[in-house]
């Protein structure tokens, strides 16, 4: 994976020879969450934090009405008209940085113009929320160049609306908001209902949370999970009729919500409402454990939410199974689960750091075996959010 400083060095030399000038840098971070998964569309609570790897950016004002962006990483490059920003499934990437300018156009802001070459070390399709790193990036590029108040709350409210709208992918807001309002060694507990939220600290002692890639990409839009929004939402619609509720999540503040849930009679529909439920109250306990520093508590968390991910929830799938169930039985790993949207992508596993060489070898070796492909393990500190880097 490379380094901040090779992909600076990089991106000042592309820069120069796709458009000479005096660019201005800029980075966002990508994002884990802790715990408190595909609840944040469904009302729930979440802990993400935002993780020192994203994406970098080398941008100026160019005087035209029309974004002109080139990518490293995909080596590709293309024009948007500011006059005409219509999401066209041919442009590909270029659709993320089309749907935050139009949505900061039509919320009021006024800008012009820019040039922009992004280059990112967040593995692709890995489930660490590259598209809302982008998204957050050219936020912060336009807020930035522009001179613009825009709140970094808004920014996240705007990356979201890029992907529902825009996109036409259902996501909730977890990831904008992880990556808009990341702090250095906090998790944000989110309200995702209300957007409440609060920082809390992450002091893991002779711990660290490592990030399990399985090699194995996947894209949100062609995976199931608009299905998996569809299906809660009509478990929602079906305990309505019982309680008076908002969202799914909300049943956790009720003593008998298993009896609640049993009005709903449809198998895999009672799945994915137990799951939102449990998940939510997952959080609440995660945030409990992580105070107490009961680091055996916050393991077992993590087993029991993959579990219901696995089973209740059915985004997993062969390859984060495996890289799961070789992490506990790898030395020093206290608990592992899918960090993410799911269908493959990444998990994450907390780990005595004295272990970590071995745990690696040992998870590696098992998936390996497991699905023929070689996994990546990843550690990364728990960094804050977008910036202009000075």
């Amino acid at each position: 994976m490379k380094d901040d400083k090779k992909i600076l060095e990089n991106l000042a030399k592309v820069f120069a020879e796709k458009f000479p000038g005096n660019p201005r840098k800029f980075f966002a971070p990508s994002r884990i969450n802790i715990i408190g998964e595909h609840i944040d569309y469904n009302g729930g609570s979440t802990l993400p934090c935002a993780i020192e790897i994203g994406t970098y950016a080398f941008a100026r004002e160019n005087g035209l009405n029309k974004i002109r962006a080139y990518s490293v990483n995909l080596e590709s490059y293309g024009e948007l008209d500011l006059e005409n920003l219509v999401y066209d499934k041919n442009l590909g990437w270029l659709n993320y940085l089309g749907g935050m300018a139009k949505y900061i156009k039509e919320a009021g802001y006024e800008f012009s113009g820019f040039d922009l070459v992004v280059e990112g070390n967040i593995p692709t399709g890995s489930g660490l929320s590259s598209s809302a790193s982008l998204e957050v990036l050219v936020g912060q590029v336009i807020k930035s160049l522009f001179n613009l108040e825009i709140s970094y709350v808004d920014l996240a409210i705007l990356g979201m609306k890029t992907e529902n709208d825009y996109l036409d992918l259902q996501t909730g807001i977890m990831d904008q908001f992880a990556i808009a309002m990341g702090r250095e060694n906090s998790a944000i507990l989110l309200d995702t209902a209300s957007l409440d939220y609060s920082y809390i600290d992450v002091d893991l002692k002779n711990l660290e949370i490592l990030i399990l890639n399985t090699n194995k990409p996947r894209s949100l839009v062609e995976s199931k999970y608009n299905e998996r929004r569809e299906e809660t939402q009509t478990a929602l619609y079906i305990l309505k009729k019982y309680v008076d509720i908002e969202n799914i999540c909300q049943l956790s503040s009720f003593e008998n919500w298993e009896e609640i849930l049993l009005h709903i009679e449809d198998k895999t529909l009672y799945k994915r409402a137990r799951h939102c439920v449990e998940e939510d109250l997952r959080v609440k306990a995660m945030v409990k454990a992580m105070r107490d520093e009961d680091y055996q508590k916050m393991g077992k968390l993590l087993d029991d939410s993959h579990r219901s991910l696995r089973d209740f929830y059915q985004v997993t799938g062969k390859e984060l199974d495996a890289i799961t169930e070789g992490a506990r039985m790898a030395e020093g790993c206290l608990g592992a689960r899918m960090t993410g949207g799911g269908f493959s992508g990444c998990a994450i596993a907390l780990v005595e750091k004295e272990a970590k060489e071995k745990f690696s070898q040992q998870v590696k070796a098992y998936y390996k075996e497991k699905t023929s492909r070689n996994a990546d393990i990843i550690s990364s500190n728990i960094g804050s959010g977008p910036r202009e880097i000075l």
